[in-house]
């Protein structure tokens, strides 16, 4: 299995030239990107390239799709297969007062236009999505109810971070998964400093049993490792690809 490592990770590096480079020796194949680095995609493309990495998946900011011809324009450019949007478009869908409805419409018609270009396009949840609303539902089944094209890239640890049962999503809405954050949690008071993440294999999750189920129960074809803050991006990467090989998966 190839995993993948998102660059936003790696945002605090000096060089994305010399970061694609050290991940490329450290046995990563992929890498997903995120909105901030798609200022010169034909750069982008090229330094991939030189990297011997691709970008099979990456992140747009939904102001940045609601542009679908030209986001569409950087997914040619780069070789992306499939985008997901990564968080709700403003501060009032995180203290509830967002029209998920309305959003996961737009997410709707967004999931639609990539499909007639032969891309794929998903949603990534964080916790916000999570919260019941009147009827019951959740906004993560509203946005994946609104269309059957919208996919789901599952952050496990987000999902947790909820106070919900990763193994029941899994279970529930497994079909529409296609990609996974792989990403730990710190034991309770500890990495402070790194916002209780952890490296992978360092922390609370179970990953070797959780890759198992997620590779049982659902279509993810992208496992992308991730940590929101890390103090050093290259020692996560390292640490976490590590304990991934010694899983043997």
């Amino acid at each position: 299995m190839d995993f993948s490592y998102q660059l936003y990770s790696a945002r605090n590096e000096a060089s994305l030239d010399e970061t694609l480079k050290t991940l490329a020796g450290l046995g990563y194949k992929q890498v997903e990107g995120w909105g901030g680095q798609f200022a010169d995609p034909a750069a982008l493309a090229q330094s991939l390239k030189n990297a011997g990495l691709t970008m099979p998946t990456a992140h747009m900011g939904y102001a940045q799709l609601e542009d679908t011809d030209a986001a569409l324009k950087i997914v040619d450019t780069v070789g992306i297969q499939t985008v997901y949007c990564p968080a709700p478009p403003s501060e009032a869908y995180r203290n509830g007062t967002g029209n998920w409805s309305e959003f996961a419409q737009g997410l709707a018609k967004i999931a639609a236009a990539f499909k007639a270009a032969g891309k794929g396009f998903g949603y990534h949840n964080h916790h916000w999505e999570f919260t019941k609303d009147a009827n019951g539902k959740t906004p993560m089944e509203l946005i994946l109810d609104a269309s059957p094209d919208t996919q789901w890239e599952m952050d496990l640890a987000w999902v947790v971070k909820a106070n919900e049962d990763p193994q029941a999503w899994l279970s529930k809405l497994g079909s529409r998964i296609t990609a996974v954050h792989v990403k730990d949690i710190a034991p309770a008071g500890e990495k402070t400093d790194e916002d209780g993440w952890a490296d992978v294999g360092h922390g609370t999750l179970d990953w070797k049993t959780l890759i198992a189920d997620v590779k049982a129960k659902t279509q993810a074809k992208y496992f992308v490792l991730e940590h929101d803050k890390p103090l050093d991006a290259i020692r996560f990467a390292r640490n976490s690809m590590t304990t991934l090989k010694g899983f043997g998966v």
